[in-house]
């Protein structure tokens, strides 16, 4: 491999460090589920409770046609929902096992191993054994995410994406790993367990294969820990059941196969560019990546709690600051204690520096509200923005059809709430279809969450349109019901719902009425509703960031209920 060649590798491979920070982020937008410790089970629809506190069920019974519409809608977007969750963690995983495949602690192995299994035995053997090698790597993998899922149970991994201590303990962590990579220092394993195991893998045969990978595994956690933790943390709290299983096979995919592709394959071992201090530049950017990653988990701690002090320019400030670090770093202006000398900065490096410069100029706009629509799901609602420039200014759609007011007294829950682009959206659901009612007017459930990064994509991406903030702000009446707060409930208001369970909190009451009406439990979930009845006006759906579907849903909506 020449020069040119080698150069654009080391520009390349630290780039997809990038993308292994927002393949994370994005396998927490596809899916939002909130249990918070409710079980959900089945309610007939046409046997509500006489009690119409009783999760809010519907004074009038729907037909049994309406709850099978619901029932299939609700259960058809939650499998979708899963599906795309699925994926999401997998390519994660696998970009992230990618990425530790370059860190110090790997690299510098692949030519040693692979020359294990090429010299001293015929060809054919040394491709089986690499296989063999690969094939344990994986499972080794797996099994640690299997662990994880028996060890919390689905119920557990659900809710810890709306948990606060939880999000509060993985802020800590994923700080703790960001410190690690830059060099603060290194968490491994106890070296007798390293010992052992290398020990184990002199005795040659299938066993001896198990525990090279083994050792593998072992020796290089000081890079791949930090990796496998925040891969993990992300599986777990995305409520997917099999989420850390996935995520590990995805993760142990990617680095398995170099290791048998060179051994099939080992003339392919000249082409790969010398062990050098730019394997500590990737760790270093990686670990730079960690810490913006964990405002994600401290922002969501402050909206479920309601602390309201880490808005959103606060959120945007310290990304700008972490960034372009991490730019001037690239730059060779910032050495930590490990990095080599950078007497000069090469082309790649430049690259990737610009990027990075780039990235943290496209934020600053924000700081005066700005949508930054292509990381919006990730930041604070634009609602907490204390200067926002953009809401006031809105011209055309939001000037025409400025919300109209919903009631003359406050709205029950309000205090609690950011109101979005200025609506003004009732958060009790029994509070919201009486003045529905009363205006005739449909009624737009919006069961949303503080942790959902979907529903802060479609508020941002979609709700700000035009004609679709037209239709949400004058023909329909908008209620949004947290299913994620934690707020405690007046006792006059704590329900008990089909199952003898009480609900006294928020996110319990609203959870029960998502799940037992409407058989969904992904974030966001809408659904158009007759007040009259309090039957469905069309199938529910999820997020959908196409403007025109979003249009052609709510629009469906309003011509159901004028017939």
């Amino acid at each position: 491999m020449n020069r040119l060649q080698k150069g654009l590798c080391r520009f390349i491979l630290p780039a997809l460090l990038i993308l292994v920070s927002f393949g994370n982020l994005r396998a927490q937008t596809e899916d939002t589920t909130s249990m918070d410790g409710v079980e959900f089970t089945e309610i007939a629809p046409e046997t509500p409770a006489a009690d119409t506190q009783v999760t809010a069920a519907p004074a009038v019974a729907k037909s049994s046609a309406d709850s099978a519409v619901v029932t299939v809608a609700g259960k058809t977007a939650d499998k979708k929902d899963t599906q795309q969750t699925i994926w999401a963690i997998f390519i994660a995983g696998f970009l992230g096992g990618f990425a530790a495949f370059l860190m110090p602690c790997i690299f510098p192995m692949v030519p040693l191993t692979v020359s294990f299994f090429t010299k001293g035995q015929d060809k054919g053997k040394g491709i089986r054994n690499a296989m063999l090698y690969g094939f344990f790597i994986i499972v080794i993998y797996v099994v640690l995410g299997l662990l994880i899922t028996v060890l919390f149970g689905a119920d557990a991994l659900s809710s810890l994406s709306t948990n606060g201590i939880f999000n509060f303990f993985f802020f800590l962590l994923l700080v703790v790993f960001g410190a690690s990579f830059l060099g603060a220092f290194e968490i491994t394993m106890p070296s007798s367990w390293v010992n052992k195991m290398d020990a184990n893998s002199d005795k040659g045969g299938i066993a001896g294969l198990f525990f090279m990978a083994g050792t593998l595994a072992l020796v290089s956690f000081s890079c791949t820990g930090p990796i496998i933790g925040t891969l993990l943390v992300q599986a777990a709290t995305s409520g997917a059941l099999l989420g850390p299983a996935v995520g590990m096979f995805g993760f142990a995919l990617a680095l398995a196969i170099p290791f048998v592709l060179f051994a099939m394959f080992p003339s392919l071992l000249s082409t790969l560019p010398k062990s050098g201090g730019w394997l500590n530049s990737v760790k270093v950017v990686l670990g730079f990546l960690e810490l913006a990653f964990a405002l994600k988990f401290l922002s969501n701690v402050d909206l479920a709690y309601h602390w309201n002090w880490f808005d959103r320019e606060i959120f945007l400030v310290l990304w700008i600051v972490i960034f372009t670090l991490m730019g001037l770093y690239l730059l060779g202006k910032i050495k930590f204690s490990h990095d080599s000398p950078v007497p000069f900065v090469s082309v790649p490096r430049l690259f990737l520096a610009i990027i990075v410069f780039s990235f943290s100029v496209y934020m600053v706009p924000g700081l005066w509200g700005a949508p930054l629509k292509s990381i919006s799901a990730f930041l604070p609602p634009q609602s907490t923005q204390d200067f926002d420039l953009y809401t006031s200014s809105l011209g055309g759609g939001f000037a025409a059809a400025a919300p109209e007011s919903s009631s003359s007294k406050p709205h029950k829950y309000a205090e609690l709430f950011e109101k979005p682009l200025k609506l003004d959206p009732f958060f009790d659901y029994k509070e919201g279809v009486e003045y529905a009612k009363s205006v005739g007017k449909p009624v737009l459930i919006d069961f949303t969450g503080h942790a959902c990064v979907n529903c802060r994509k479609m508020e941002a991406n979609v709700w700000p349109d035009p004609a679709v903030y037209k239709l949400i702000s004058q023909d329909y009446v908008l209620i949004q019901l947290y299913v994620d707060d934690k707020t405690e409930l007046a006792p006059e208001d704590v329900v008990v719902n089909a199952a003898g369970k009480s609900l006294n909190t928020l996110a319990k009451k609203w959870s029960d009425l998502q799940a037992s009406r409407f058989q969904a439990n992904a974030q966001p979930f809408y659904v158009l509703l007759d007040p009259r009845t309090e039957g469905v006006l069309v199938p529910p759906q999820g997020a959908d960031y196409e403007v025109a579907n979003y249009l052609k849903f709510l629009n469906s909506g309003l011509e159901a209920y004028k017939k």
